[in-house]
């Protein structure tokens, strides 16, 4: 499991195994014992949610965009 960033105690990263066929670029973020997964394009947008209220959703939409290139970027290499 690629760690992409953290970020105020959270935790951005992508599964090794994301499906056959492999789903688009996303990346997941966890803290606390709750995580979502968001997709990367053609905006940033959550995909699912399991127990961050719509502030956090809100501010980790925000990192995401604000690391969008570095995120992808990465995936291409992992999954290169």
């Amino acid at each position: 499991m690629p760690v992409i960033l953290r970020h105020e105690g959270f935790t951005f990263f992508f599964y090794a195994n994301e499906g056959n066929p492999r789903e688009p670029s996303h990346i997941h973020v966890r803290r606390d014992g709750m995580e979502a997964k968001f997709w990367l394009t053609p905006e940033v947008r959550i995909a699912y949610n399991e127990g961050f209220d719509a502030r956090i959703q809100r501010a980790l939409i925000a990192v995401i965009e604000a690391n969008v290139n570095l995120i992808e970027r990465k995936w291409d290499e992992f999954f290169a």
